[in-house]
């Protein structure tokens, strides 16, 4: 008889975390130091574990891979978009892993001038990541940042858009993203704090001097809080954005005047949330000011800029979720949200027209995107659905015709989006809430119990998942699955309040909507506990980690990428990254209500003596937004507790952070990977 693989078994070094008089023990505690021999050496063990627990799939997974990749166009361009008389472009060869980025002088006819090809850039590094492309006014100099670790910790520097020649002054440890002053000389960037990775400085550099000799010119000491700084789409004005969950503040600078102070838009008041735009001589703002809960447009002249001064531009309503602005010269476009729906309003400065783009379905996303051009009547949108891939979109706004730039392809030769269905269904609450889900199918499926589901959400930061078109999702799609948004609190999908309900003291109904649409899709007859799976990274992975705490008995699998599961001890913990500025998010445990509130949904806290579903956790020894060890000290908690047979798989990428591998093809094979894991379980193999 061939021995059973048997998995790793981490030590325990019982380690006693008491506050509020409560005790928890963590025995897993010592697996927090990457440094640790000991450590990595669990680590590779989980690995070669998953390894040897998933070779007979291996050639599946390659094949999955394959076909993965045959349905992407390799030699890829994006659409090309003009900004201060050059057309800029980002486009992609066959074979290679990372975008080249270029641009164009006036007419989409003349050469292409280099900025970056970042495959030569990224070679001897397995993991490399470029951001912040910011270009001079005067067109001759680019700013720029880079990851080699997936630590999103970036390198700044600037290149001769003349010569080519990159200035040997290299920034450590900022954001990446840098903005130049109207001179053509001063560059203002942000720097991160080394221990937390808070961005909270920011600094001002000259050309021609050395980076050692800036000096930062703000400084955000409220560790709660983040700070960045951009220009203005009018270029008039420089603007350092202050945020935390809840709060904003804004101070401004005339980008001709780098060297003056900053003023203060308006102070930061506790829950008072704004943003804003610059036109004329009128600053624009998208505000939750006066209990606006879903946000009202206001505006006030750039010389009286407290809010006493703000004038309505918008009203509130309490059925529509004012999302976002972008202003033109005759037009403003505004963003909206109702019943769950991406609405684009367009209307005339002088008031002659306020007209709304036409969608009709129940499962499709629609954004504005790259408009850097204010002096046009040409609005880019994108659209996508479930069974419709992306297209980029100009729109005449006063002709109201429309150009598709581009189609997504989806190569191939087997895809065509009649053979697709999609639906939006509502499912029904502990506390009578309905929870709307997006669903997208193969035509033809019997609602029979049979067929396999993957059911995906998030649910927090109010950050919304819409309903949107993946290449990679039809090879689940094309071999029988269902694939299910669920769009529970904790998102924005139906509003703000929508989120409201969703976070701090009220953070489980994420996690009891997910588990009642599973029901729902269950009772329906869509699938059946068998065939029923759940997929949650990051928050998402939280999800995961408190319904299979939950109610495991209705998912046969699950996977969590680089799940947050120790939320008590995280919180706890203010050195390590983004934590401070979460307690709005989740609360802050140092007060007892929510120490007892997060302990009691926690996923590491409450693991159990229980039978759990198939498991497959990801993460990454590099990852700065949740540190590899949650994942880690989970999977070993688990191992430990549960009391079935079924898989438990644990990968750590070595060389990666919060996002996985960086190449588009590395991270495919991630993809394959995951679907391999679902495909597996429901025995299907080709």
């Amino acid at each position: 008889m061939a021995k059973e693989i048997q998995p790793p078994k981490a030590k325990k070094i019982p380690k006693e975390l008491k506050i509020h008089d409560d005790v928890r023990i963590d025995d897993y505690f010592w697996l927090n130091d990457r440094k640790d021999k000991e450590v990595i050496k669990y680590l590779k063990a989980e690995n070669s574990y998953y390894d040897k627990m998933t070779s007979k799939q291996k050639a599946f997974e390659t094949s999955l891979f394959e076909e993965m990749k045959a349905r992407i166009k390799e030699d890829d361009e994006s659409v090309p978009y003009k900004y201060n008389g050059y057309w800029y472009i980002v486009k992609y060869e066959t074979g290679k892993d990372y975008p080249i980025y270029l641009r164009r002088k006036e007419t989409l006819d003349n050469p292409d001038e280099l900025l970056f090809d970042c495959n030569k850039m990224a070679e001897g590094h397995s993991y490399f990541k470029l951001v912040g492309l910011s270009v001079s006014p005067d067109n001759t100099m680019i700013s720029f940042g880079i990851d080699l670790t997936g630590r999103r910790n970036y390198t700044l520097q600037i290149k001769s858009l003349m010569t080519g020649e990159v200035f040997s002054d290299a920034i450590k440890n900022t954001t990446g993203s840098a903005t130049w002053a109207n001179d053509n000389k001063t560059l203002f960037y942000t720097k991160k704090d080394l221990k937390t990775l808070r961005s909270d400085k920011i600094y001002k550099h000259k050309l021609g001097t050395s980076s050692r000799k800036d000096k930062a010119i703000f400084h955000e000491e409220d560790d709660t809080f983040g700070v960045a700084i951009y220009k203005s789409k009018s270029k008039k004005y420089l603007i350092i954005a202050c945020y935390s969950t809840l709060t904003n503040e804004y101070h401004i600078l005339n980008a001709d005047t780098p060297d003056e102070e900053f003023k203060v838009f308006q102070e930061r008041i506790r829950g008072l949330e704004y943003s804003i735009s610059h036109y004329d001589n009128q600053f624009y703002i998208v505000t939750n000011a006066d209990d606006a809960v879903n946000f009202k447009l206001m505006k006030t002249h750039e010389a009286t800029t407290f809010i006493a001064n703000w004038q309505e531009v918008l009203p509130h309503r309490e059925d529509v979720l004012l999302e976002d602005i972008d202003i033109f010269k005759d037009f403003l476009v505004v963003s909206e949200r109702t019943n769950g729906l991406n609405l684009i309003r367009i209307m005339r400065w002088d008031g002659k027209e306020d007209y709304y783009l036409p969608f009709d379905n129940e499962t499709y996303t629609a954004y504005t995107i790259t408009n850097v051009e204010f002096d046009t009547d040409i609005l880019r949108y994108g659209y996508n659905s479930m069974t419709t891939p992306s297209s980029t979109i100009d729109f005449n706004m006063v002709t109201k015709e429309k150009i598709v730039l581009k189609e997504q392809e989806v190569l191939g030769g087997k895809f065509d989006k009649n053979n697709y269905e999609s639906e939006r269904i509502w499912a029904t609450s502990v506390d009578g809430t309905k929870i709307p889900m997006s669903m997208v199918y193969r035509k033809g499926i019997k609602k029979d119990g049979s067929n396999p589901v993957l059911m995906y959400a998030y649910g927090s930061y109010g950050h919304t998942i819409d309903p949107y078109f993946s290449s990679i999702r039809l090879s689940l799609l094309d071999r029988g699955f269902i694939y299910a948004i669920a769009h529970v609190r904790g998102g924005e999908y139906l509003g703000r309040p929508w989120y409201e309900n969703g976070k701090l003291l009220q953070k489980k109904n994420t996690f009891t909507d997910f588990i009642e649409c599973s029901k729902f899709l269950i009772e329906q007859k869509y699938t059946s506990p068998k065939h029923l799976y759940a997929l949650g990274g990051s928050a998402g992975g939280l999800l995961i980690g408190a319904v299979i705490n939950e109610a495991p008995e209705l998912y046969n699998g699950v996977i969590a990428a680089v799940p947050f599961v120790d939320v008590v001890t995280t919180m706890l913990d203010d050195s390590i990254p983004l934590t401070t500025g979460e307690y709005d998010e989740w609360g802050n445990p140092n007060d007892k209500t929510y120490y007892d509130y997060m302990k009691s949904y926690s996923p590491y806290d409450n693991v159990k003596h229980q039978e759990y579903p198939n498991i497959l956790v990801t993460t990454g020894l590099h990852d700065s937004q949740v540190q590899y060890w949650e994942p880690a000290k989970w999977v070993a908690k688990l191992r430990d507790k549960k009391t079935d047979t079924n898989k438990l798989l644990f990968k750590t990428n070595m060389k990666a952070g919060h996002g996985g591998a960086s190449g588009r093809f590395e991270a495919l094979k991630e993809d394959a990977e995951e679907y391999a894991f679902l495909l597996d379980l429901e025995n299907i193999y080709e």
